[in-house]
């Protein structure tokens, strides 16, 4: 039994040696001639972190998901749902986790954001802190990752504040210390959700967005994924990476591929100006589906 392990893992070790950006696998998708266009690994930022940095950056705990058909039930008869044209000042931008296993805590923290605003009308916009839930949520595992549910459940019974009283600075690798004060000195302000929920297929997913906004989703990474550039993703080549967690902010259809509109924490100059775009049930994108309704805070002075 041992000498097997030691074997298989003696065989992922020379595996994972050739870095997952490379050129084998971008001709790959290139002669799929599939729905998505690969990054020439060049221009690619992952080709120059190593494997270990990169596992690190894909901290969301999922049990990897069965490619089963997708689970089409319930489908709103709306082929295209875009938040940010259903809501465009309540959407915020785009975030950069650096290097640090927390899109658990952005994912959340990010639908939240949109959810609050949503939920208030605007009367409460901000972005809320993914740094806090990285620091002060001991259920979870800072820089070294979390699960999805443990982290609503942390925002339903604890709370966040917003970004402008406690920034992100994990970028670098460390998950900090809890703070007892905005970064200013002020007292923190905690902003907190209700009825956390779990969606079981598209058409609950779907039904969630268009009632109150966009909901936290995570899927299997596989090497592919890391040459993203634009398209709608399709799992081709390479081996599973991690879990990581995204915000989703609609779909579409285009050629007759459905797809979920996804907010990356990667930065801008990553895929569609930090967006991209997966095929319906590819990768478990589906399975593992969070949100809960935002606490509207009643009228007090800020």
């Amino acid at each position: 039994e041992m000498k097997a392990v030691i074997i298989s893992l003696l065989v992922a070790f020379t595996i994972a040696s050739t870095h997952p950006v490379n050129r084998d696998i971008v001709q790959q998708v290139l002669d799929a001639q599939t729905t998505w266009t690969p990054m020439d690994p060049e221009t690619n930022l992952f080709a120059y972190m190593s494997v270990e940095q990169i596992k690190a950056m894909l901290g969301t705990k999922i049990s990897p998901a069965d490619s089963a058909a997708v689970d089409l039930e319930g489908l709103t008869d709306q082929d295209n749902f875009d938040s940010r044209q259903q809501w465009p000042s309540f959407i915020h931008n785009i975030m950069n986790q650096g290097q640090c296993g927390s899109c658990w805590a952005f994912g959340a923290t990010e639908a939240m954001s949109d959810r609050l605003a949503i939920a208030s009308k605007g009367s409460v916009n901000v972005v809320l802190s993914p740094q806090y839930l990285v620091s002060c949520d001991k259920n979870n595992m800072g820089c070294s990752g979390g699960w999805l549910d443990k982290a609503w459940n942390f925002m339903m019974t604890n709370g966040v504040p917003s970004q402008s009283c406690v920034s992100y600075r994990s970028g670098g690798g460390s998950s900090g210390t809890c703070p007892t004060k905005c970064d200013d000195g002020s007292p923190i302000v905690l902003y907190k959700c209700k009825n956390v929920q779990y969606a079981k297929n598209a058409g609950q997913i779907q039904s969630a967005i268009i009632k109150d906004g966009p909901v936290e989703a995570a899927f299997t990474v596989y090497q592919d994924f890391l040459s993203y550039k634009s398209g709608i993703y399709k799992h081709v080549s390479g081996g599973i990476l991690g879990g990581h967690a995204i915000k989703a902010v609609g779909w579409g259809v285009d050629k007759g591929t459905k797809y979920w509109i996804m907010a990356n924490s990667w930065g801008t100059s990553w895929g569609e100006q930090g967006f991209f775009k997966i095929a319906f049930g590819e990768c478990g994108i589906e399975q593992n589906i969070v949100f809960a309704d935002a606490v509207v805070p009643s009228v007090e002075s800020e």
